[in-house]
């Protein structure tokens, strides 16, 4: 029941949380220079980021005047981006019209050269480019943005640099992944939920930035019943994010953190990306079945094809098919669409998964599918 909003509520809180995201930015490879903190929900960080540099573009007018009189300002993402950078472009104000979503390559990443094009045709028009969201590990398909080239574009345009790693950032606690963020020294804020696939609960994001003093600026409010003796000695995470009143979150993450350890956290995620490997294996090795996707890490996008169906034939039985294993209470997949194709996704990343679970499932998932067009 504690209530974390300062330092002076919570101080064990408070020293826990700068803690654990020093832990963590170590961990996942981020440059030293960031400072962390931990957020409700990816959405609710991806806000806060696009709000700083909305801030940090207009030179912090907007917080204190309203939009009369500024720029037109304009957001960037790729078109795989999740729904949470349209929704925070919203609140924040920018307004939906001016979300340019940048076409994908055949991998589903960002295209680079077009983003720079989109920006330079905005500059051309008289708007002024204020963030991009570049996504490591795309919520369909798990594509990954290419930074480096995102970020020089960025460095050439005072544009602020956000990322997006959600599920796919703690593969970056395996240092054979740390290409994904190659590039970080432009980032400017980043986050990552180990409540997804680091075995923490809901909610738990964290969300790191390379200057919090912008972020700090950006939701301070300090009216009387806020101030303390301690202001400016210690981090009061209140002035981090939205929320004023704040949870408990980093005692979680240390128990995950302390209990398994960096070891055994790298081996469960090695052994997830293993299991997606073998998955593909297996679907590839059926004539009906194909992969509709790059297999990045632990998300498998395929569908069932059974020789002789129509597009539209092979998405209607691929949806009835997805309902149909869902309805069981056996298996749980969700679904994208991929090229105009109806994808089932299966996601390798549960705290107690095994390989026989994953075997189990796909015996489920074929013998179910050539029921259903029998």
């Amino acid at each position: 029941g504690a209530q974390c909003m300062i330092w002076d509520t919570s101080p064990a809180a408070a020293e826990l949380e700068e803690k654990m995201m020093i832990w963590l930015r170590d961990l996942i490879g981020l440059p030293d220079y960031f400072e962390g903190v931990i957020q409700d929900s990816a959405s609710g960080a991806s806000l806060a980021a696009i709000i700083t540099a909305r801030e940090k573009s207009s030179g912090f007018r907007i917080n204190e005047q309203g939009f009369p009189g500024t720029p037109v300002l304009r957001v960037y993402c790729s078109e795989q981006a999740h729904s949470s950078i349209e929704k925070a472009v919203k609140i924040s104000g920018i307004g939906k019209a001016n979300l340019v979503k940048i076409p994908v390559r055949k991998d589903f990443s960002m295209d680079p050269v077009l983003f720079e094009e989109a920006v330079w045709d905005d500059i051309q028009k008289g708007y002024r480019p204020c963030c991009v969201v570049a996504t490591v590990g795309t919520t369909g398909t798990t594509a990954v943005d290419p930074l480096r080239e995102i970020g020089e574009v960025c460095s050439r345009n005072n544009i602020w640099f956000h990322v997006d790693a959600a599920m796919a950032g703690t593969a970056l606690i395996l240092p054979e992944y740390s290409w994904m963020i190659d590039g970080s020294e432009y980032i400017d804020s980043f986050l990552f939920n180990p409540h997804k696939w680091m075995f923490t609960n809901f909610d738990c994001t964290a969300f790191f930035i390379k200057d919090a003093g912008r972020l700090i600026r950006t939701f301070e409010i300090l009216p009387e019943y806020l101030k303390t003796r301690t202001r400016g000695q210690v981090n009061d995470y209140r002035d981090w994010g939205i929320p004023l009143g704040r949870r408990f979150r980093a005692l979680k993450l240390w128990y995950v953190m302390r209990s398994y350890g960096t070891v055994e956290l790298r081996n469960k995620i090695r052994s997830h990306i293993e299991y997606a490997a073998n998955l593909k294996k297996m679907i590839l090795a059926e004539d009906d079945f194909e992969i509709l996707a790059p297999v990045v890490i632990n998300v498998v996008c395929f569908r069932y094809r059974p020789a002789g169906y129509s597009t539209e034939r092979l998405n209607a039985v691929n949806e009835k098919l997805n309902h149909t294993l869902n309805d069981s209470g056996k298996i749980y997949l969700s679904h994208t669409i991929v090229n105009g194709d109806y994808a089932l996704r299966m996601v390798t990343g549960q705290t107690d998964l095994t390989y026989a679970h994953v075997e189990k499932a796909w015996e489920l998932i074929k013998t179910t599918a050539r029921e259903i067009t029998t």
